[in-house]
C-alpha cells in the first residue's frame, strides 16, 4: 500500500511540475511579445505559476486546505487567455503555439484533479 501511496506522489509531484513549467512557458512567451497585455497576461501566469508551486511544496495547514484555489485560478486564466485570443487575435504562429501549451495545462490540470479526487474514493479504497 505504501508503494502505491509514493507511485501516486511521485505522478502528483510531476504532474505539478509539468503545470509549472508549462505555465512559466506561456508567461515567457506572453512577456517576450511586448506591450502592456501581453507583459500583464504574463506576470498573471508568473503569479499562478508560484501559487501553485508554494502549495504543493507545502501542502500542510491553510495553504494545504486552500491547494485548490490556485489550480481553479490558473485554469480559469487560461481558459480566459484562449477566449480571448480567439476573439481579439491576433493569430500568428507563436500565438497557436502558447494556445497548445495553454490547452497542455488545462489537460494537466484536470488530471490533477482526477488524481487528487479519486485519491480516496475510488473503488479500489473501499477494499484496503
Amino acid at each position: 500500500m505504501s508503494g502505491e501511496r509514493s507511485s501516486s506522489q511521485i505522478v502528483r509531484m510531476v504532474l505539478t511540475l509539468a503545470i509549472v513549467e508549462l505555465t512559466l512557458t506561456t508567461a515567457w512567451i506572453h512577456f517576450s511579445l511586448g506591450g502592456t497585455l501581453f507583459t500583464l497576461n504574463a506576470i498573471g501566469y508568473v503569479g499562478l505559476a508560484a501559487a501553485v508551486a508554494v502549495s504543493a511544496a507545502w501542502p500542510i495547514g491553510l495553504i494545504g486546505r486552500l491547494a485548490w484555489l490556485p489550480r481553479l485560478g490558473l485554469a480559469l486564466y487560461t481558459l480566459a487567455t484562449i477566449g480571448a485570443y480567439l476573439v481579439i487575435g491576433p493569430y500568428f504562429g507563436l500565438g497557436w503555439i502558447a494556445k497548445a501549451i495553454e490547452v497542455a495545462i488545462l489537460i494537466l490540470l484536470a488530471a490533477e484533479a482526477s488524481l487528487t479526487l479519486t485519491k480516496d474514493r475510488g473503488p479500489a479504497a473501499r477494499w484496503r
